[in-house]
Formats: structure tokens, C-alpha cells, sequence
């Protein structure tokens, strides 16, 4: 079971790639340049070069799963934001497809169904996740779409709530994300799903797992 990573140089794809590394789950990280290589073999994670804006189709030979974890940004310019979080997803996707993985988990955003709600400046990377989401959904692919709240860079407590409603805010910890990622790669029986995410008190594995 090879896990491929695409946004692996990414705050959250680094840790799910140490996490799946540090476990013995076979992973590899599919990264833009060479220079990024040498912080995943020296945790003894197998690489890939691929570029969202280019070809990448080599990046799945042997893959089976896909874990979608790119991001634009949200001080991108929308015309990349076009590029890389709906074209480059759309075509993951349709490489997932060809390829026969037996899923793929997409990382989107809990505001990805209402992009006018969001700030303005995330409203494009927002948009862009939802024509994803839905783009994956109908695919034949079998699915996870994880929705997380806020990012902060806060310390992974490895607590978290699906239910933001009764949160008392929409922050995540990118680490929490990561934790969250992971449980849901190691568990097959996951498909078809649609989780959002946000920090609170009960146990990843609990929640996800």
C-alpha cells in the first residue's frame, strides 16, 4: 500500500509524510524540485518529482492512494489558484482514476460550499475547492473530502470535533490536520466521506478513525 503525497512539501503534507514514515506505511512524496528531496530521504521516504502546473501522470506508477494535500494559499494570485487547488486537483483526480487507486483522501476547506461566506481574499482558493470537491465526488474514485477549519500552527493536540456548530471557534491546528490525515489513510474502510474538522476534545482516531 504506497500512499502518494502530492503537496508533500507543504506545512501539512511534511507531517503527514513523517507520520506515515515513522508508522511503516509506504509513502512517497511527490515534490516540485530536487533541492526538496533530500528532507524526505533522509527520513527514508521515496520521492517523486511532479508539478501541479505540469505533468506529473508518473507520480502515481504504482500508488494506491492519492492524498491530496496542495495549496495555493491564500495570497496567490487567482489565476494559480486556477491552476493548482481546480486544475491541478481535477487532474489528480483523473489520474486517480486511470491509474485504478483505491482511494483518494482530498483535503479541501470547511467553508469549500460557500465560497461568497468566506474572507474575500480566500474566496478564489475557496471556489476552487468546491468545483474539486464536487468534480471528486462524481468521479468513480472512492473518497474522503476532509474539511478543516482555520489553520494555526499551534502544537498538534490531537483533539478535534466534526461538529464546528457547537465549537467554540473554527481554528485547527495544521498538525491536528495532519494526525487526522493519517488516521484516516490507515483506515480503508473510510470512503465515501465528507468531514469537517475543527479543534476540540475528543481523540483523532475517535473522530476519523
Amino acid at each position: 500500500m504506497t500512499v502518494l503525497v502530492i503537496g508533500a512539501n507543504g506545512r501539512i503534507g511534511r507531517q503527514v509524510c513523517a507520520l506515515a514514515a515513522e508508522s511503516g506505511v509506504p509513502v512517497r512524496a511527490m515534490v516540485r524540485h530536487r533541492a526538496e528531496e533530500p528532507l524526505f530521504e533522509e527520513q527514508g521516504i521515496d520521492t517523486v518529482q511532479g508539478d501541479l502546473e505540469g505533468d506529473f501522470h508518473e507520480a502515481l506508477d504504482g500508488c494506491d492512494q492519492v492524498v491530496f494535500v496542495a495549496g495555493s494559499g491564500p495570497h496567490t494570485s487567482a489565476d494559480r489558484t486556477l491552476l493548482v487547488d481546480l486544475h491541478g486537483a481535477v487532474r489528480a483526480i483523473q489520474l486517480a482514476e486511470e491509474a485504478g487507486v483505491s482511494r483518494f483522501i482530498m483535503l479541501s476547506a470547511l467553508r469549500a460550499s460557500d465560497p461568497l461566506a468566506g474572507p474575500e481574499n480566500l474566496r478564489p482558493y475557496l471556489a476552487a475547492k468546491y468545483a474539486a470537491d464536487l468534480i471528486l465526488q462524481r468521479s468513480t474514485l472512492p473518497h474522503v473530502i476532509l474539511r478543516p477549519g482555520k489553520f494555526t500552527d499551534d502544537e498538534p493536540t490531537g483533539l478535534v470535533s466534526t461538529d464546528p456548530d457547537q465549537s467554540v471557534g473554527i481554528d485547527i491546528s495544521r498538525g491536528n490536520v495532519a494526525l487526522a490525515l493519517f488516521a484516516i489513510l490507515r483506515n480503508p474502510d473510510i470512503v465515501d466521506r465528507e468531514i469537517p474538522l475543527v479543534d476540540g476534545d475528543r481523540p483523532v482516531d475517535a473522530v476519523v478513525g
